[in-house]
This record gives C-alpha cells, structure tokens and sequence, in this order.
C-alpha cells in the first residue's frame, strides 16, 4: 500500500461537531478533500451549511445538523440522523468544546461550571459510546477526541475546563479498551491556535513567551494529524494523546 492509499479515506462517512468554524472546520474540508462525505454539527444552522456548502462544492456529500454538544438527547438524535441518511459513521471527532475565563475558582459559578463539563465531556461521552457501539456492531471505525495541552498543565482560570478535558483524556483510553479491536479511539491535544478564541486572550506576549516554537498555530497545522488518525494510516494506533502545541506542555 502506497502512502497515498494509506491517508485515502474516500467512500467514508464523517461527524464532526463544532465543524462550522475553527479547527473543526480545517478538519471537516480536509477529510472531505481525502473523499469523505461529512456531517457538520454545532449550534448554529446556518454557519453549519456555509461549511456544508464547501464541502458539497469539493464533491462530497455533507449534513449540516443543529446539535447541542453537552445535551445527551438532542446528540443521540444526531447518531440517528447521520446513521439514516448514510447508513454509517466511519469517523467521529468530538471537536465541540467551550473554554470561558474564570477569575478564580472561588467566583466560578456552578451554572457555568455545569456547563463546561457537559460541553467538554458529558456530551462527547455520550456521542463516543453510541458511535462507538454501532461501529463495533459494523465495520469498525476511527474516533477522533479533541483536548488540550491546558489538561495537562492547566492555568488559572481555566481549570474546570482543564478537568473536563482530562476527563475526555481519561475516556480515551478507556474507551480505546472497551471497544478494541474494531474501534480506534485517540485524542489530539491542540495548544494555542490562531482561531476566533484568540481574539479573547488578554496578553497574547505572554502566552507565546511559553511556546518553545515562539508563534501559535494556524488552524490547517491540526489538519496531519486528523487525517493520520482517522486513515489507515493509524492503523495500529489507540488510545493515543498526540500534541499539538508548538512544543508547550506536551502529554508525559
């Protein structure tokens, strides 16, 4: 098998939530560029379709689907949309996530504490394990979870949002046991990238001082390891945290 062959995922079915901007939606056309056909999922229908429409545009088929990442109901009438649409999902990537500034633990408050956990691990737990099981019922498939390098070595500020992405670590490798050997489940850690976020750090000099690399990464700089982890090319891979932070905090 060719290098080519081994990174060509044309045929396959993609989910891909928070796929309407950002790293999702680097993610989403890159797939669909390697012959996917993809679902685009976030909260917003129309910003979904603009994605949908590039995707179409490129070829391939594509949903865009209004789901709430940390809602268990709406996300398992989102498994069963894609599934009767195609008849599939062969790649699953829990992107959608939400990382608000707190000014201290003490002023955290508990609705938003609530919050950050359902959208950064109740919700993509949720999704995991119904994708999860149909793809061991069928012909196997690759998952696909979204940290942070703030999971590893979380600053203040940050640091329910830090939890529940160690928790998504933690379901990574449990669930890259549970549902072995037809189902791969990895985890890749971004550090800072040049997203839409960014226009909310407060001293981007200080953030990039911490970044061995000394610049933050741009959206399409996610795109090699996606396509590495959802490919045959990772075929004897799971259970993996891959970082990508410009060298900053990496996974121990």
């Amino acid at each position: 098998m060719t290098a080519g062959e081994r990174f060509d995922l044309s045929g396959r079915t993609a989910l891909v939530t928070g796929g309407s901007r950002g790293l999702g939606r680097e993610m989403a056309l890159a797939f669909a560029r390697a012959g996917t056909d993809v679902a685009v999922s976030s909260r917003k229908l129309d910003a979904c379709e603009a994605v949908a429409t590039e995707i179409r545009v490129l070829g391939r088929r594509s949903l865009a689907l209004v789901a709430h990442a940390g809602d268990w109901a709406q996300l398992d009438a989102l498994v069963e949309r894609v599934h009767g649409e195609w008849g599939r999902i062969d790649i699953l990537v829990n992107n959608a996530g939400m990382s608000p500034v707190q000014p201290s633990s003490a002023a955290t408050e508990e609705a938003l504490f609530a919050k950050v956990l359902a959208v950064n691990f109740k919700g993509p737990f949720r999704l995991a394990a119904q994708v999860a099981r149909r793809m061991a019922q069928g012909d196997g498939g690759s998952i696909i979870n979204i940290s942070s390098l703030g999971a590893i070595s979380p600053l203040p500020g940050i640091i329910p949002y830090a939890g529940a992405k160690a928790a998504l670590n933690a379901m990574t490798i449990g669930m890259a046991k549970e549902f072995a050997p037809k189902v791969r489940v990895n985890t890749i850690s971004p550090g800072m990238f040049a997203t839409d976020i960014a226009q909310h750090w407060s001293d981007p000099e200080a953030l990039l001082r911490r970044i061995p690399m000394g610049r933050f990464g741009s959206p399409s700089e996610i795109v090699g390891a996606a396509l590495y982890l959802a490919s045959d090319a990772s075929s004897y891979t799971t259970g993996a945290n891959i970082a990508i932070g410009g060298g900053i905090d990496s996974p121990r």
